[in-house]
């Protein structure tokens, strides 16, 4: 307990209650059942980029093109299966998205592992050339008509409310694709010598190098894990959303960069928690929720999330600096 109470996740959750505390006081409605499930709902693909950009962060790069990934993958899955006219479950779209999402993680994968470049750099020039290819190729018009087993999926519901006013919110069964991908990552990292060489070359490359870690198989699976997921979480928002737009990830990456980091992973690698990705997601999703509620107009957000930034890769550089000053004294 007492080593959690000094854990960047403690610090997180706090602020999460105090927060959620001062908004519930400012307008009640925050506490509702129907914004409760709100919340969760849009947590849904949100979270699923969170654990994407957490394990590459962890390995100390920095993935852009996740959210370009995405809306490439949704949009050519929905556009494919609406040409043959495709009617059937939504599992053969999930396997359409992440197979062109892991074909896309391949081409980052490559560029990245076999010419060394920063993972910056290369995700920006891919981010830019998936969506340039998409909306020049593919098509950049807005899907209404999606297949069947979307819709179908999106209609299956594990928990519904009804509020005094009549409105029905409900929270999608999708919700289980995200615990599913969060348990997943988390048993990766905790109990696997992958996770433990996602971690080391995060932490020290040459080091993890010379322990004979292989560092380009180690980041293949990362680039193609995350093009996969990225599929996935694309399909699950076309589905919520009931329409495939190309245009909808833009500018999201920021958004859930910032979530990553104020939940302690570091952005110089090696450090980071699935928990503590929760909780940034919640307290970035909190935040956003908040301004609409207490009717700030929606323009601040960009404001807030470029701040929530800043904040959390100061905090998370002060416990780097921090550990560091203790390691050296005790040597």
């Amino acid at each position: 307990m007492k080593q959690f109470m000094k854990s960047n996740e403690f610090y997180v959750a706090l602020t999460l209650v105090v927060l959620s505390v001062f908004i519930g006081m400012m307008n009640p409605a925050f506490f509702s059942a129907g914004n409760m499930i709100d919340l969760v709902r849009s947590s849904i693909v949100t979270g699923i980029f969170a654990i994407i950009a957490m394990i590459v962060i962890i390995s100390g790069g920095i993935d852009v093109s996740f959210t370009a990934i995405a809306a490439f993958s949704m949009f050519a899955t929905t556009k494919i299966l609406t040409h043959f006219d495709y009617q059937g479950s939504i599992w053969i779209a999930f396997l359409l998205a992440a197979v062109i999402g892991l074909l896309l993680g391949l081409i980052n994968a490559f560029l990245i592992s076999r010419f060394k470049l920063p993972t910056l750099i290369v995700t920006l020039g891919t981010a830019s050339m998936f969506m340039g290819f998409l909306l020049t190729f593919v098509g950049y018009k807005e899907i209404t008509d999606i297949p069947k087993g979307m819709v179908e999926f999106s209609k299956i519901d594990l928990l519904k409310v009804t509020s005094d006013t009549g409105v029905v919110y409900s929270l999608p069964i999708s919700i289980l694709v995200l615990v599913a991908v969060a348990a997943i990552v988390w048993s990766i990292l905790k109990f696997t010598m992958l996770g433990r060489s996602i971690y080391a070359i995060g932490g020290d490359p040459v080091s993890a190098k010379r322990a004979g870690f292989n560092i380009v198989k180690i980041q293949f699976f990362i680039y193609s894990l995350v093009g996969a997921l990225s599929g996935v979480a694309g399909v699950i928002h076309t589905s919520l959303m009931r329409n495939s737009n190309p245009m909808d990830f833009m500018g999201a990456e920021l958004l859930v960069i910032a979530a990553v980091i104020l939940g302690g992973t570091r952005i110089t690698g090696g450090h980071g928690t699935v928990l503590g990705t929760f909780l940034g997601v919640f307290l970035v999703l909190i935040i956003n929720n908040s301004l609409i509620l207490l009717g700030i107009p929606s323009y601040w957000q960009r404001f807030i999330v470029g701040l929530l930034i800043l904040v959390g890769t100061g905090i998370t550089a002060y416990q780097a600096t921090r550990s560091t000053k203790k390691l050296q004294s005790i040597s």
